[in-house]
């Protein structure tokens, strides 16, 4: 998947995420999904390792108290080009680009969820999903942000993957679980996935309970390949 050219437009925002990236733990791309090998800055020129990665994480107990969704402003045309988040995902995610018509209006097209390795070919069976849940953001901090911050994050288009589009299906069953509670239930997306929700925490200074670190250090044992690049919104 390539969004530069969707997400360009953002390089100037305050809160920019260079591309986020997980391979499989057999191979050093996960070329199902089109998605390359990232590595992550430490100085001194290699990747941080999904268990590097997961031992950067702070680990906090996780609080609801408050939470509403509506406190995260969703779908927000950042750069005023007619097209929202949910827009701008499904076009930069797109494996057969949608025409893209007045004000945006998206026809055709065709989408790869990795969630469930399906293809996808009507967008209205797709979600974009905040890979780390807003009501999860929530418990691991984001319950102490301003509105500003709040709405940065549910559309940060600024990072690879933070949002990605996914059949309904799966992201409907995630909810707002933790890795503890629910995976991709396609097997060859487990290391993208748990490479997905660490970069995401990290970039954004949230924190992880003790049964979700647990998952997380046991699943990235196996996931030896799996390398990440994060910067702080």
């Amino acid at each position: 998947m390539n969004r530069t050219r969707r997400r360009a437009a953002f390089a100037a925002a305050p809160v920019l995420l260079l591309a986020v990236a997980a391979c499989s733990p057999d191979a050093p791309t996960d070329d199902a999904k089109g998605k390359p090998n990232a590595s992550a800055p430490d100085g001194k020129g290699r990747g941080l390792s999904l268990r590097e990665a997961v031992g950067r994480l702070k680990t906090a107990a996780e609080v609801r108290t408050g939470y509403e969704r509506d406190k995260f402003h969703l779908w927000v045309d950042a750069d005023h080009d007619g097209c929202d988040t949910r827009k701008e995902i499904l076009l930069a995610e797109a494996v057969k680009k949608p025409r893209e018509g007045k004000s945006c209006g998206l026809t055709g097209g065709s989408w790869r969820s990795y969630y469930d390795d399906k293809t996808v070919t009507d967008a209205r069976k797709l979600d974009i999903d905040h890979v780390v849940p807003l009501a999860e953001a929530w418990d691991s901090g984001a319950s102490k942000w301003s509105a500003e911050r709040r709405e940065s994050y549910a559309n940060d288009l600024g990072a690879e993957r933070s949002l990605v589009a996914v059949s309904l299906g799966p992201n409907r069953t995630k909810g707002d679980k933790d890795p503890a509670q629910w995976m991709p239930p396609a097997k060859d997306a487990t290391c993208t996935y748990l490479a997905d929700w660490v970069t995401t925490k990290l970039r954004w200074s949230l924190t992880i309970d003790t049964e979700e670190r647990g998952k997380l250090r046991e699943t990235a044992s196996t996931c030896a390949n799996t390398t990440v690049e994060y910067e702080k919104a």
